[in-house]
């Protein structure tokens, strides 16, 4: 994902969270100068923390992924260790010789 991309759909989220903001308020109906001014603020204040957590939550998220990983293909479990693929534990098995 490029950072255009990032800034985006953190955007278009903000907007999202803004707009349902000032309906659910009742911006858009007939009501008073001082109750659309704090619809607006907390719509601007509901959409800037709406930015920046989408920002910083997609940005670990894509962090968490290797770009070598994405080409390969896989044909097990994603949570498997390799390792338990080519020999299974002895305390795994539910053989309790190894504890003798």
């Amino acid at each position: 994902m490029k950072p255009v991309q990032l800034l985006g759909l953190a955007f278009g989220a903000a907007v999202f969270a803004g707009v349902v903001t000032l309906v659910s308020m009742g911006f858009f109906q007939t009501t008073t100068p001082a109750q659309h001014q704090a619809a607006i603020t907390l719509a601007l204040i509901i959409a800037g923390v709406s930015f920046i957590a989408v920002l910083v939550i997609v940005a670990l998220l894509l962090l968490a992924v290797d770009p070598a990983q994405i080409t390969k293909t896989v044909d097990r479990g994603v949570l498997i260790d390799e390792k338990s693929d080519e020999e299974p534990d002895a305390d795994a098995s539910g053989d309790d010789t190894a504890a003798r």
